[in-house]
């Protein structure tokens, strides 16, 4: 079992920059690939981006391609989503997950969750 909490989400304008931090406790954290989903009202959970548990192999959604970043700092058992020129159509909440495989781009091949936090990008 691993618990996640997410942080760092907020109100910012466009153009402005996040960081998110993905904070896990219980099971080994660090044997487990980590992704970040984002879900905005009406619409379903999307991928953003994914890390291996080592760090050496991420992936990235097309839309975040070049703004986004992903590391993990497994000493800390925690991850992050850093997050650059924000646009307005970032707005959704934003959730970490933990499961086997990196590749792996669906809300199905997670098996862990954490609660989300609000990112807001006002114009």
């Amino acid at each position: 079992q691993v618990q996640l909490v997410e942080s760092g989400g907020g109100l910012v304008q466009a153009g402005d920059s996040l960081r998110l931090s993905c904070v896990a406790s219980g099971r080994s954290f660090s044997t487990n690939a980590m992704a970040w989903f984002r879900q905005s009202p009406g619409k379903e959970r999307e991928f953003v981006g994914s890390i291996s548990w080592r760090g050496s192999f991420t992936a990235y959604a097309d839309s975040v391609k070049g703004r986004f970043t992903i590391s993990r700092d497994n000493a800390k058992n925690t991850g992050y989503l850093q997050m650059n020129s924000l646009k307005p159509e970032d707005t959704a909440v934003y959730y970490c997950a933990a499961g086997s495989y990196y590749g792996d781009r669906f809300v199905s091949g997670y098996v862990y969750w954490g609660q989300g936090t609000q990112v807001t990008v006002s114009t």
